[in-house]
């Protein structure tokens, strides 16, 4: 069976975030001390994914050409495919269909932060199922924001409404949907809503019409960011920023992922180390090395 690939929606005017994103796409700004991207590469990485599509606009691709290259310095292969127009999330898979060829994939918004101690057994979790969808449903204050899960009295999933005036439940959607090889010939069937975009609401409604779609709350223990406003873009580098300042460890580190599961070896980390010695992600990657000669 084809391995399940990954795709990870990078496009958008980031209208949202002007005037910072006037010269640089939203999903390059820093989150504390990394890329905003290397967050839902994370992610990807902690699935097991290793060939990923990133959709940007023609405009940005050379600057995260530039940022993330080739992706063999994780042990990744890294695809670029453009997005001419910002036409809803479900057009990600009619963009990327020659890329998935009919795989399954996992698919990561540009601007989703995902962080929990049980993350990568969720995720893998995920991946191991192999027909329809998994999607992730995270208690937020302000559902009103995005897709919304509607429940019926069994607590059985019955809709996914985008964006509802009045919200049927305070679980949304979050930016990260793992679905089967069927999802561009899904995306085909969507009808654009009023406002003119393929709705990952209503590519989800058909795996759920089916009866195919699982839905998977994340608890307490987990923490979804999205970076859409000046305020949540603050409050994800200070998240960040707390957590690797208060455990020592860090958060998004693709080169700790990509050791961690031999996908580097030492002397590629070193060299990773090297290039950031002069600050303490560099350290940090040092250290990792340092620790990995004690160890049995």
């Amino acid at each position: 069976m084809t391995p399940r690939k990954g795709i990870i929606l990078a496009g958008g005017t980031g209208s949202r975030l002007w005037p910072i994103t006037l010269g640089v796409s939203k999903q390059l700004l820093p989150i504390y001390d990394k890329p905003m991207i290397y967050y839902p590469i994370s992610a990807l990485m902690l699935t097991g994914i290793r060939d990923i599509a990133i959709i940007t606009t023609p405009h940005d691709q050379e600057q995260f050409k530039r940022t993330l290259g080739d992706g063999a310095q994780w042990g990744l292969n890294l695809t670029y495919i453009t997005q001419p127009t910002p036409d809803g999330l479900a057009q990600a898979y009619l963009l990327a269909e020659d890329f998935l060829n009919g795989a399954a994939s996992a698919m990561v918004l540009g601007d989703n932060i995902f962080f929990g101690q049980g993350l990568p057994q969720l995720l893998q979790e995920a991946d191991t199922q192999t027909g329809g969808g998994t999607v992730f449903a995270y208690h937020v204050a302000d559902p009103e924001r995005y897709g919304v899960v509607a429940f019926d009295d069994a607590d059985k999933v019955v809709e996914i409404i985008e964006k509802p005036a009045k919200p049927p439940s305070p679980y949304a959607v979050t930016g990260l949907y793992f679905l089967d090889g069927t999802a561009p010939q899904r995306a085909r069937h969507i009808k654009p809503s009023a406002r003119g975009e393929l709705e990952i609401a209503d590519l989800l409604q058909s795996y759920l019409t089916d009866g195919s779609l699982n839905v998977k709350r994340m608890g307490r223990g987990y923490a979804w960011l999205d970076t859409g406003t000046h305020e949540s873009l603050l409050d994800a580098s200070n998240f960040v920023r707390t957590l690797e300042k208060r455990q020592g460890l860090q958060t998004g580190s693709l080169e700790e992922i990509a050791f961690e599961k031999g996908w580097i070896d030492r002397a590629a980390l070193a060299e990773r180390a090297r290039i950031y010695a002069k600050n303490a992600y560099g350290e940090y990657l040092q250290a990792l090395l340092d620790a990995d000669n004690w160890q049995p």
